[in-house]
């Protein structure tokens, strides 16, 4: 017969136990090897000295083991939680490649700041308006809409024979210039 723990019930020791036998993440095995070592007759200052971890993490999972929840070592995630899901993220390509007009708001233009406002309102997830612009970086989008007059390479006008076009770089710039002079001294 096993020996009796301090906490845990022989249920509960074969479990963790069994648990330790896969591939686990760091931390999750940690947390097992406190509440089994904190069963073995070890103090809390024992099984951190052993394990090297804080008085806060061995305290919080000692009482967990001491509370019969022992089970429950691998529900609490490690980690940020992520808040963005594939439903948000659909959501937010749909939005930004629709008028804020099509959905009541009476401005011609989505901001990120109003992307994380609908958003956070019609799916309850909260995100800053900084992240809002990187996950529509990630999904190769842009709320930056380009103007009608930047839309059109060249633009003439009637009778002068100038034409304007989207200019690349100064150095084109001054190409064109120096061109258009030769052209008219002569």
């Amino acid at each position: 017969m096993e020996n009796p723990g301090l906490c845990l019930t022989p249920f509960q020791r074969r479990y963790l136990m069994k648990s330790l036998e896969t591939d686990l993440r760091a931390e999750y095995r940690r947390r097992i090897e406190i509440m089994l070592l904190f069963d073995a007759g070890q103090s809390q200052t024992q099984v951190c000295e052993a394990l090297g971890c804080s008085q806060e993490t061995a305290r919080y999972w000692i009482m967990i083991a001491q509370t019969g929840q022992a089970h429950k070592w691998s529900d609490r995630l490690i980690g940020r939680p992520k808040t963005v899901n594939q439903q948000y993220l659909g959501r937010l390509k749909e939005l930004a490649s629709h008028s804020p007009r099509d959905y009541d708001y009476s401005f011609e233009r989505w901001t990120a700041q109003w992307l994380s406002k609908h958003l956070a309102k019609e799916l309850g997830i909260k995100v800053s308006s900084c992240h809002v612009n990187r996950l529509l970086k990630e999904m190769g989008l842009s709320i930056r809409q380009v103007s009608e007059t930047a839309k059109k390479k060249t633009y003439s006008t009637k009778d002068s024979g100038i034409t304007i076009g989207d200019l690349q770089s100064f150095s084109e710039f001054d190409s064109l210039l120096s061109l258009n002079l030769i052209k008219t001294s002569n």
